[in-house]
């Protein structure tokens, strides 16, 4: 059993930075693929990003490559979204969530535990 909780999210302007950060219980953490996603008011929730289990190896939703990077820190179970150039499209609700198997998926169903989702707000 893995619990997550997000935190971090918060009203920025376009154009700014934010770190997102997601804190993992469970002693089997480092073996898990960590993703986030998001859901925007009326949309479907969408793909943002994933880790595997040992960092070596990312991916990105096209929208968010090369303004958002993730990261992970196995030693205190935290997997990190750090948000750059932000635009009024990237508001939304972002949920951190772990997958048992070391492969990597962009979709959420194949994901087992998620956090609480923390809000996300850019004005132009």
């Amino acid at each position: 059993q893995v619990q997550l909780v997000e935190s971090g999210g918060g009203l920025v302007q376009a154009g700014d930075s934010l770190r997102l950060s997601c804190a993992a219980s469970g002693r089997t953490f480092s073996s898990y693929t960590m993703g986030w996603f998001r859901q925007a008011p009326g949309k479907e929730r969408e793909f943002v990003g994933a880790i595997t289990w040992s960092g070596g190896w990312t991916s990105y939703a096209d929208s968010v490559k090369g303004r958002f990077t993730i990261s992970r820190d196995n030693a205190k179970n935290t997997v990190y979204l750090q948000m750059n150039s932000l635009k009024p499209e990237d508001t939304a609700i972002y949920y951190c969530a772990a997958r048992r198997w070391t492969s990597y998926s962009s979709s959420s169903t194949d994901y087992d535990y998620w956090g609480q989702g923390t809000q996300v707000t850019v004005s132009s």
